[in-house]
């Protein structure tokens, strides 16, 4: 069998998004010779990169394998040596693993966005006013949330809503 003979054997399976196996499924877009035109790469890029990102810094924040700079002068450094004195910093960098994992196993998405949206909106408020010489990581971190969330932002959707109609009581 040629490989014509074998896309048109599996090529209505390819065209299906996924492929149900044990409750659980299984992208096959992936597979996909000629991609659908309804796929899109860039959420995806981006929620990868964000969580190799937040992996790397959440898991230096342990195990301290990227060498350390001097530490800032001035409100930052006072700044920062609060945050390393009080061990607040295990908290965030704790959430940094946990959402990180959960966006390259592509899990709980909206969760992961949820935890990084304060330690992102943190950082960049920390290059912006204390330490402008970080800006631009801050600045390409801020657009790879942006450009998760905007993928999955009707899970978002609930907390959006101006007015929540009452229930009864039951």
């Amino acid at each position: 069998m040629n490989a014509t003979g074998v896309l048109h054997l599996i090529g209505p399976f390819l065209s299906h998004p996924k492929l149900f196996i044990d409750e659980q499924y299984i992208d096959v877009n992936i597979l996909a010779i000629n991609p659908q035109p309804h796929m899109k790469v860039t959420p995806v890029i981006a929620r990868f990169l964000l969580g190799i990102i937040f992996l790397v810094f959440g898991l230096n924040g342990f195990l301290h394998f990227i060498p350390a700079s001097p530490p800032p002068s001035g409100t930052a450094g006072q700044f920062v040596g609060a945050l390393l004195v009080s061990n607040y910093l295990v908290v965030v960098f704790l959430f940094q693993l946990i959402s990180a994992v959960l966006l390259l196993i592509n899990r709980y998405v909206p969760l992961a966005l949820t935890l990084l949206a304060p330690i992102i909106a943190n950082i960049l408020l920390f290059h912006i006013l204390m330490a402008p010489n970080g800006l631009a990581l801050a600045i390409i971190v801020t657009l790879l949330w942006i450009a998760t969330f905007l993928n999955v932002r009707s899970a978002f959707g609930g907390l959006l809503q101006p007015r929540v109609p009452a229930q009864g009581l039951r």
